[in-house]
Formats: C-alpha cells, structure tokens, sequence
C-alpha cells in the first residue's frame, strides 16, 4: 500500500488543518527562513516552528508547492560526484520523520540497468546510506568530519516491475528514524527505516542501523591504520566479469582465492564509484557488492539478481590485509533458497550477508 505522507497532494490536504492564519492567505508570503541552531546546513527552516507543524508550503498561482528543508550536496551525502549522489532535497514531516526526494538514474556507470531492462537493486542500498548521512548531519547536527558506522543494512523489493522505466527518474522517500541516541546533545546512533515510491507504486523498503564517532575518538580507535588512506594497494586478477554479473572488469570486486575456497576481496582503489575519496578500510559499498557478486558467481548461469538483502557489519575491513569472500546456498524458512555470504580476514568475520532473488510482496 502507498504510503500517502509521500503524494504531494495527500501532504497538502493532510497538513493544511494545521496551518496558520498567514499560511492560509495565498496572497501572503512566507514565513521568513532561518536557521536552526546546531543543524548549518538546514537553512529554509521556518522560525517558531510548532512541534507539529512540520510541512510548510509556498504558493506558486493557484497550486501548493513544497519548500524543502535543504538540499542534498556532495559533503552531506559523502558522494562528491554529482553523478554518483542519489538525494536531491529533503522535508521534515514530523519529529523524526522526514520525506527525502530522490533522482534515479536510467543508466550509470556503476549502478548500471540489469538485462531485460531492470534496474539495479543495490540503488536501494546505496540510497539507503546517502540519505542517512544527509540527514545525520543536517537534521541531528552530526559535524561533516566525524565518522560513520553503518552496522547493518538492508532492502528488499515490493514489485517484480523494478524496471528502470518504472524505477528511475524521481522516487519519493519517507525515512523514519528511531532508537535515536543521543549523548551530550550529539548523536551517537540510530535505525532509519526508508519507504520508496514513485507514481503511487511503493517500490521498495530498507533499513539501517547507524552509529556516529567524533574524528577525534576515530582517529584513536583506527590507530596507524589511518595512514592507509589514499595508498596504493595491490590490484589482484579480477574473476571474468560475467560470472560475477558484471560487463565490466574494472567493476569486478572478487579475485581467484588459490589457497582455499571462496574467493580473494579484489580492492580497487580507483574506481571512481566504489572509492569516490580517499578512504583507510574498505568502504561498506564495496562489501555489499562483493556479496552480490559472490552469489552471482555461485548461481548457474550468473544470472543472481538478489531481491532482498541484509549485511551485519562485524568490524573494519582493512585495505592491504586479505579478505577471503566465502558463499553458500541455504533454504531460510521465510526466504526460501538464499545465498549466505562471509567475509573473513584474519579469520575474523568481516561482514555476513543474507541474499534472496525472490521478490515478497508488502504483505
């Protein structure tokens, strides 16, 4: 069922018992924007806010227009590529709910559209994590240079039509945030769970689990591993980009394991998605892609196109140390077959990621 907080007419209709006196008069301009305190990159907040009049309106002739709340950039999403930035703006809905306007592509680089037409599920996730960043820091004054942990993530499909002529272009994204943690007035974690639709068709659920460190406990934690941000490491022989689902090599993120089964973490350190910026571990992404890849590589015919998916991350995967990628089928009581994957490095689990290619409806 549509979730109606994300039509924009529902919205109008749904918050204009609320509005003032000045806020009915289309002829009145709007309440001056200011900014508000501990969160700079929300500028178009109105002041004196009531607690529950979140959804504001401009008027443009005779048809409402929503004012977003801020816009997504390159610092706030983590993605300094506009090509590769998902979130366009967002709006506040209600304490802690907000909808996040977002931009699909209908072809990328590296999220590219899948054969017959689909559009690449892992959208979803990278999603997932854009707008979750965007809103720490704007809405819960996370500072740009403190760190993030996203410890486990997931999606799951709602439509078997995930096709890029039904799933690009805008998607609207409600994002409820709870377990909000806060210390000293910062915060330290958070679940998000996000709700995709477009054209009154809900696409698509995933969820996350957040945790926030300052840059100064990040550094103390991480130790001389900081020092491996921005070396070279090693670029190992990629497995034949078909067996991972992939047309491109450059994309290959598995490497032929020779001492053991499974396969190698092929980490490269150029690719211009995967590593966008300088990083000391291995980016989350990367690991998400390498669980795909494995189940494709795993899968007759290559042909694995996971429908759902959800990764625990256990601990820093670190960029010269090797990660051995380790995958297997299972029947899960309510998934059905899925494929399992483990990394390991240092015989220490890395990440752990469950894969289905069966698509469950809302139900």
């Amino acid at each position: 069922m549509a979730d109606p907080a994300i039509s924009v007419v529902d919205r109008f209709i749904g918050s204009r018992p609320h509005l003032t006196t000045a806020q009915e008069r289309s002829d009145t301009a709007s309440v001056a924007p200011t900014a508000r305190p501990g969160r700079p990159h929300a500028e178009h907040t109105p002041a004196n806010r009531p607690e529950q009049t979140l959804v504001r309106l401009a008027y443009q002739t005779d048809s409402p227009v929503l004012i977003p709340d801020g816009r997504a950039t390159g610092e706030l999403c983590h993605r300094p590529d506009p090509a590769d930035r998902f979130p366009v703006d967002w709006l506040r809905l209600s304490e802690h709910r907000y909808l996040v306007s977002v931009d699909w592509p209908a072809a990328h680089r590296f999220f590219a559209p899948l054969p017959g037409g689909r559009q690449d599920p892992m959208l979803v996730a990278e999603t997932t994590r854009q707008a979750t960043m965007m809103l720490a820091h704007a809405e819960y004054g996370v500072p740009v240079g403190d760190q993030f942990l996203m410890q486990e993530l997931g999606y799951r499909l709602l439509t078997d039509e995930f096709t890029v002529l039904a799933a690009s272009g805008p998607i609207d994204v409600v994002v409820e945030c709870s377990d909000v943690q806060l210390r000293a007035g910062r915060l330290v974690g958070m679940r998000v769970d996000l709700r995709f639709q477009r054209l009154g068709r809900v696409l698509a659920t995933s969820m996350g689990v957040l945790y926030c460190t300052s840059a100064r406990v990040y550094r103390r934690l991480r130790g001389s591993s900081m020092g491996a941000a921005g070396r070279s490491v090693p670029l190992l022989p990629a497995v034949p980009a078909h067996e991972t689902g992939r047309t491109d090599p450059a994309d290959v993120v598995l490497a032929r394991s020779k001492h053991r089964p499974g396969w190698r973490l092929r980490v490269n350190v150029a690719h211009p998605t995967l590593f966008a910026r300088p990083n000391d571990h291995v980016p989350g992404m990367v690991l998400l892609e390498a669980g795909r890849q494995a189940a494709a590589a795993l899968t007759p015919g290559h042909d694995f196109h996971p429908a759902s998916m959800r990764v625990a991350f256990h601990k820093y995967c670190e960029l010269a140390d090797p990660c051995w990628i380790l995958a297997g089928y299972e029947t899960d009581p309510e998934l059905g077959v899925v494929v399992r994957v483990r990394g390991l490095q240092g015989e220490e689990p890395v990440f752990t990621a469950t894969l289905s290619a069966a698509v469950r409806d809302d139900g």
